[in-house]
């Protein structure tokens, strides 16, 4: 007989375990950092006792940041990015005691930044070899829950694959409950239709399962409690999967709000932890960059004002975060010229409006380097959707689906659609769709290792494209 639960029955020993092998991370690296830094194999009493004030500020801390949770089914990348936080979070702590006891001379700058970079690699590590060791005991049956699935067809469906293409996971659907009114085969996605509502609770009392599903629409609430009240002996888990593959969802996830089990549709990724940090990267960038480029502004202002009457600076209104206007700077690319109010004629290839050397600036996206003091406004990002003049706004979101959702983080100067070659005119609204929909992606995907990446894509193919006006 295989004990499939027997890290579930031990999973306290197994918290505990994971807080030692962190505390042991810790301690490790703060000897090899000594070792190699200073040269020495035996650590000064003064140095134990920071290395107690680390592990014991971790003990605090790291619980905080959420990583002793129960992480089957979540992104190794979600794990090493809340470890890093925690560990990042533990470092300032440090020093920030350091600084207000006076005591940070006393100690090798250079031992704790060897400290930072070892712990780092220690805890992540041990995360790593965590997961290895898990996902090969789940192989061999010894972490498994059985799942039976009690829903619609085409729902319940949907709920079977998706677990069956994530074996790491280490759940195992065992059967299949008729829950809707619709017929359903002899079998669901190669699972067994075990029979309908009526033979869940004496198939859970004969079989060893560990979950129950529910994978039905909303509008069946009286199904769900009948079942509810057939399976209220058992002591098996029972989790309810609501019907919302059919909405455009939104960094959808759950959550408790004053003892309510709420369920977010459609919401901003830019909360908590990732404001920050979204902040501080913007912030840093912005600088940086506007400090390295800046003879090139001066460069490109003297080149606007010699070759064309008029100011040097192009502002326009545009929504922002959360909807609001904004005033976006851009190098002034055209000749002035005066439009009805309301109305915002789009740049198009060859426009007779653009002069020569506004053409070329175009063409390199160097008209947008004023923008990265929108950003040190706090008013745009570095990555993320483009902002759209305020008239394109009014004009596409009634014929583009979910088009305002764009607004759920700040503009960006660079962002997903425009290295995937949507940038430029959209003189169409299917054009308009295709930016909304890589704009969705990635405020439904982003993380700080996605707004590198497209940086990055952004230095080697954004700035010039052949959609570029």
């Amino acid at each position: 007989m295989k004990y499939r639960g027997v890290l579930k029955e031990h999973s306290g020993v197994l918290s505990l375990g994971l807080h030692l092998a962190d505390w042991l991370s810790i301690v490790v690296a703060s000897w090899c950092a000594y070792w190699l830094y200073l040269g020495d194999a035996l650590m000064p009493e003064r140095y134990i006792v920071v290395v107690l004030i680390t592990i014991l500020l971790a003990g605090m801390l790291f619980p905080r940041f959420s990583v002793y949770q129960a992480w089957r089914g979540a992104s190794i990348l979600e794990e090493v990015w809340l470890t890093s936080l925690a560990w990042g979070a533990v470092l300032l702590g440090l020093m920030t005691l350091a600084f207000t006891t006076k005591t940070g001379a006393e100690y090798s700058r250079g031992w704790l930044a060897i400290l930072a970079v070892l712990g780092w690699v220690c805890l992540i590590s041990s995360r790593i070899i965590l997961r290895l060791i898990l996902r090969w005991a789940r192989r061999r049956g010894l972490n498994q829950r059985y799942v039976v699935i009690v829903g619609e067809a085409e729902l319940g469906a949907e709920v079977v694959r998706r677990i069956q293409t994530a074996p790491w996971v280490g759940l195992k659907v065992i059967g299949f409950f008729q829950g809707g009114d619709a017929p359903i085969s002899e079998s669901v996605t190669g699972v067994s239709l075990c029979g309908g509502l009526e033979d869940v609770a004496s198939f859970v009392e004969q079989k060893s399962v560990d979950q129950v599903w529910i994978a039905m629409a909303l509008r069946d609430e009286g199904k769900v409690q009948w079942l509810l009240h057939e399976l209220r002996h058992s002591t098996v888990d029972i989790r309810f999967v609501p019907d919302l593959f059919g909405l455009r969802l939104l960094n959808h996830s759950m959550m408790d709000v004053a003892g309510l089990p709420v369920i977010n549709l459609s919401v901003s990724p830019m909360s908590g932890t990732n404001r920050w940090v979204k902040a501080i990267e913007d912030r840093f960038l912005a600088l940086i960059i506007l400090v390295l480029v800046s003879p090139l502004l001066l460069l490109i202002a003297i080149g606007v004002k010699i070759t064309s009457p008029g100011p040097i600076l192009f502002k326009q209104r545009r929504y922002g975060w959360e909807g609001k206007p904004i005033t976006v700077y851009k190098f002034r690319s055209m000749v002035l010229h005066h439009e009805d109010d309301g109305v915002v004629t789009q740049a198009t290839r060859n426009d007779s409006r653009t002069t020569r050397l506004g053409s070329f600036l175009r063409r390199t996206s160097l008209d947008e380097l004023p923008q990265f003091y929108n950003v040190l406004q706090g008013r745009m990002s570095v990555v993320g959707p483009r902002p759209h003049a305020v008239a394109h706004n009014e004009q596409y979101k009634d014929l583009v689906d979910d088009y305002m959702k764009r607004h759920k983080v700040k503009p960006g100067i660079t962002g997903w659609a425009q290295v995937n070659g949507w940038r430029g005119e959209t003189d169409t609204v299917d054009k308009m769709k295709k930016r909304v929909e890589f704009d969705l992606y990635y405020i439904e995907s982003w993380s700080l290792w996605l707004d590198l990446k497209i940086i990055f894509l952004t230095l080697f193919h954004g700035f010039v494209h052949k959609n570029a006006l």
